[in-house]
């Protein structure tokens, strides 16, 4: 209970801090529109083309959205010793890990599949591939925050973190990617996407079961 109360606590403080950076807690949304309106004026505004697009262009967005806050995901926890708290008496950091990464996609990720819908119509995506793009987001999204965290955990104390999270996040989601844009893909096409789907949620349950435990041993040894 001590544990789970702390992991509250956390979460709670970091969404009052989200809410007093508002205007960083938007960027986000400033991220996904500025590539639907973007690339069209790059590629031309064919609507078959930009539904053809449609599912990677939101998908992009929702990567960078999430590449946003991750540098500083547990930096300023470290250079103010708050991160040292994280492993001092029985307090789970485990739970504590998790209340960080539900508190960034809250930020990063929630925002992208509210708007979808919107982003879906500017780019003539046809409406009944509409649900399969928010059910890839509402799946996939949460497994960026993970991968992310870990990324960010593991750069926490080096030099050029920025660069080097870049490096070591797009390895890994790339299946992520490749399995979300077929669901949707697929759906376009009138087809099922339901082993896409599968597949990207068995991505992301593997990411839930793993990334937290990398992120604290991570974090354990940036104190070391």
């Amino acid at each position: 209970m001590i544990g789970t109360g702390s992991a509250t606590a956390l979460f709670r403080r970091d969404m009052k801090l989200a809410f007093r950076r508002l205007g960083e807690s938007l960027l986000p949304l400033f991220f996904l529109f500025t590539v639907i309106v973007l690339i069209p004026l790059g590629v031309g505004p064919g609507p078959t083309l930009l539904a053809r697009m449609a599912p990677g262009m939101v998908w992009v967005a929702a990567l960078l959205a999430s590449l946003l806050a991750l540098e500083h995901l547990f930096r300023p926890d470290l250079e103010d010793g708050t991160l040292e708290q994280w492993f001092v008496g029985e307090h789970s950091v485990y739970r504590r890990v998790l209340a960080r990464l539900f508190s960034h996609w809250l930020i990063t990720g929630l925002p992208v599949i509210v708007f979808s819908p919107l982003a879906a119509e500017m780019l003539h995506l046809p409406r009944h591939a509409l649900g399969t793009l928010i059910v890839s987001l509402l799946i996939g999204t949460p497994a960026l925050s993970l991968l992310g965290g870990l990324a960010a955990a593991l750069t926490l104390s080096t030099r050029g973190a920025s660069v080097l999270l870049s490096i070591l996040i797009f390895p890994l989601i790339v299946p992520l990617v490749i399995f979300a844009t077929g669901a949707v893909s697929m759906a376009a096409d009138s087809l099922d996407p339901s082993a896409h789907l599968g597949l990207l949620a068995a991505f992301t349950i593997l990411s839930l079961t793993l990334a937290p435990i990398g992120i604290a041993a991570a974090l354990r040894m940036n104190l070391e």
